[in-house]
């Protein structure tokens, strides 16, 4: 079997338990998983899950990413990301200053035409073209709509947020998410936009799904529900309320609630039936393809890989699905499928997620991990994982 060094998220498990002075059976206690698991991740001998890291984090007092390691700076360092950040946390920040006097901006329709272009880059998953072009805009819509405050620039520049709160989640940078999502309902407030504010509410729940903090997840997706039922009924509402849903049913699923996940998932079914694919409704991907996506994600959520499996194989990806979600697909079924011991399928999906969306899978903590336990596994590690190893930083 082939072994790691200590940069493995077990090894820091171990650290931040003997810092907080537990024993393994202690820590053991305090989780809802075996101690027998706490042991094995510890050793490396078995991959730690989200779910399993998320109640380690809790138990612990500490913020999930101590454990998972990230933000992954050499690598960033490598890809020349982490030079791009500090210039999106300085754009963050400047919101409140009202018009620049030294700063000429574009006319209105090219700057909410550049924001909606900005989206579309992260779901391509080109994060350094978007990383790139993000602070001066950001910095052109904030004199903008201070200068001539219209609703459709203070919606753009909320989606500019957004933007800045998805690279900075795919990049690691959780504090800086934050910050991302309270502009953003800053600007949306400016904007009175329920459907904006509503979105920014599934966000906030994803960060304490992230966190393992399910029942505040819950009640973010409701306060979300509740917003969004402010708006009239459009097309945009309905995909809003699809995708809190969708959202619902992954914490629900690592909630272990079976039957919440069923309720949300046919909820969003429901209203996928209805509107179609909407994938362009904010840039959330709702539609049919997206529910069947999160249903299968919520089988891998509570390991139920075989059924996980059983949906991955009968789907067929619609070609207008963002790349974005097709890599997110092709890491939850190499996930299933090393689980269910099929590792050189599972290394066959992970390949191609990297062919497809090179920095998304790179800096995804699940394809990692992923890595991480096919690496555990082999008795004997094929040159491809190796290279895939060494890609990621192991």
């Amino acid at each position: 079997m082939s072994t790691l060094d200590g940069n493995h998220t077990g090894a820091r498990i171990k650290e931040q338990r003997r810092l907080a002075r537990l024993t393994q059976r202690q820590l053991a206690d305090r989780l809802p998983f075996s101690y027998a698991l706490l042991n094995s991740v510890e050793c490396g001998l078995r991959p730690a899950t989200a779910d399993f890291v998320a109640a380690c984090a809790k138990a612990l007092n500490i913020d999930v990413t101590v454990l998972t390691g990230q933000p992954y700076m050499t690598e960033l360092q490598r890809d020349r990301l982490a030079v791009l950040v500090r210039p999106i946390r300085e754009a963050l920040d400047l919101y409140d200053l009202g018009p620049n006097p030294d700063l000429t901006a574009r006319p209105a329709p090219q700057l909410i035409t550049a924001a909606d272009e900005l989206c579309a880059e992260v779901r391509a998953t080109h994060l350094r073209n978007a990383a790139r072009a993000l602070p001066g805009l950001i910095a052109e819509l904030t004199h903008a709509a201070w200068s001539t405050p219209t609703t459709e620039l203070w919606q753009a520049l909320a989606s500019t947020y957004r933007t800045a709160h998805d690279i900075s989640v795919k990049l690691g940078y959780y504090d800086l998410s934050a910050v991302a999502l309270d502009r953003m309902d800053w600007a949306a407030q400016r904007a009175s936009d329920p459907c904006l504010a509503a979105v920014r509410q599934y966000m906030r729940a994803l960060v304490y799904f992230r966190e393992g903090e399910y029942r505040i997840g819950q009640r973010l997706v409701a306060a979300g529900h509740s917003v969004v039922g402010q708006a009239e009924e459009t097309r945009e509402s309905l995909a809003v309320a699809g995708q809190l849903h969708l959202g619902a049913s992954v914490i629900s699923a690592r909630a272990d609630d079976q039957a919440a996940v069923g309720r949300h998932i046919d909820e969003a079914r429901q209203i996928a039936k209805r509107i179609g694919d909407a994938s362009d409704v904010h840039w959330l991907s709702f539609g049919p393809a997206n529910v069947a996506l999160h249903r299968m994600s919520a089988a891998v959520e509570m390991h139920q890989y075989d059924d996980a499996l059983k949906q991955a194989r009968k789907m067929k990806l619609p070609t207008q699905l963002a790349t974005s979600r097709r890599a997110h697909f092709l890491i939850d079924r190499a996930r299933a499928e090393m689980e269910t011991g099929s590792t050189e399928k599972a290394l066959e999906h992970l390949v191609d997620a990297r062919r497809m969306a090179p920095e998304q899978t790179r800096y995804h903590p699940g394809a990692r991990e992923t890595i991480t336990g096919l690496v555990h596994l082999s008795r004997r590690t094929p040159d491809t994982l190796n290279h895939m190893a060494a890609w990621i930083g192991l």
